[in-house]
């Protein structure tokens, strides 16, 4: 089958081949035809060895397709299932689960270390245990999500990650309050899913940040009251708060720098909310007067910081009644030929979302 898979950490191209194949299927296990996957920025990461991944390896994993098989032991799932690819699954067991903090499950991470894919050279591991850039994948079935027939699989693959990581970030992590103040720095995929989830919790004011126009202008679409450079931001800080600062400053890109920037454009006893998923080496630093003086919460949010079950069903909820725009946010298409050139999209801040059609 296809696939698109990386050599080596730190290449920035994919090369497409048509040799790999789906291993591991067995107890426990489905096998999924992909029909659609978005591309992550943390895909990106992964590539370029911010994120922890061994190599080689099929990027994706924010995907959605159908069950062409499951495994012994599986319930709930048959073949010709619609399911959305969960990259973070639950398994309702472990002390994080027991506490309702599914999001905190480390099972998943732990499939990220065993080859689920193949070639004739080798072993080839799938991204965060999945792999959606290829025709066929083989994952636990807690990872295969079904999805109701009037959604999309293209708009299914959204909310697999970006869409619910981003919402979920304004709405379980940061809980953000009706005719607050917020403002938003990154406005890629997930930081427009940020500025949504702000708007559906009824933010007075929702300032976007970044340093692409193009993005600036889509934010205003999507919800956003007012769109800034970065080198703009203290001016917006001054004219809408009066100096005193923003009551949600959402940080994300996943750098220090743009961390301690949202950090000091949040109002005393205000809330900075982490999204953005960074390097292990790369320290955001506060002095201890300020921490203690300031009062800041410092709210990390892993995957939307809540049940991500619940998460999709919400995001569902909210794009049938019309409050979140989730079409809109798939600005390029392509198919799995052309995912170089998405990545250059991304990468230059072209795009919000590519789709890419399988």
């Amino acid at each position: 089958m296809r696939a698109a898979v990386l050599h080596e950490i730190g290449q920035d191209k994919l090369e497409v081949l048509d040799d790999v194949e789906a291993v591991g299927f067995g107890p426990g296990k489905v096998k999924l035809r992909i029909r659609a996957t978005g591309l992550c920025h943390s895909d990106v990461s992964a590539m370029s060895g911010v994120l922890p991944q061994p190599a080689p390896f099929i990027p994706g994993h924010e995907g959605a397709g159908e069950v062409v098989d499951v495994g012994d032991g599986v319930t709930g799932l048959s073949a010709g299932d619609r399911v959305l690819v969960c990259w973070l699954p639950a398994c309702g067991e472990c002390p994080s689960c027991k506490r309702g903090q599914t999001q905190l499950c480390l099972a998943g991470f732990m499939n990220a270390g065993t080859p689920n894919f193949k070639r004739p050279g080798g072993d080839v591991f799938g991204f965060a245990g999945t792999g959606t850039f290829t025709e066929e994948v083989v994952v636990g079935a807690g990872c295969a999500v079904p999805i109701p027939d009037d959604v999309p699989f293209e708009i299914a693959a959204l909310i697999g990650c970006g869409v619910t990581t981003g919402l979920g970030a304004a709405i379980n992590t940061a809980k953000v309050e009706a005719g607050s103040s917020v403002a938003v720095i990154g406005c890629g995929g997930v930081g427009i899913s940020t500025i949504q989830g702000a708007r559906v919790q009824g933010a007075a004011q929702i300032v976007a940040v970044d340093p692409v126009a193009s993005r600036r202008e889509a934010a205003l679409r999507f919800g956003a009251t007012e769109a800034v450079a970065p080198g703009e931001l203290a001016d917006a800080k001054q004219r809408i708060t009066g100096g005193e600062g923003f009551d949600y400053v959402f940080e994300v890109v996943g750098k220090s720098a743009t961390a301690r920037t949202a950090y000091e454009n949040t109002r005393r006893g205000g809330t900075l909310c982490v999204v953005g998923a960074g390097a292990m080496d790369d320290n955001f630093q506060v002095n201890m007067f300020e921490l203690f003086f300031d009062e800041k919460r410092i709210l990390p949010s892993m995957y939307g910081g809540g049940d991500v079950l619940r998460s999709y069903e919400r995001a569902i909820a909210l794009w049938r009644a019309g409050r979140i725009d989730l079409e809109s946010m798939i600005t390029h298409r392509v198919r799995l030929d052309g995912i170089n050139d998405a990545l250059d999209q991304m990468r230059t801040g072209e795009s919000l979302r590519t789709c890419i059609e399988l």
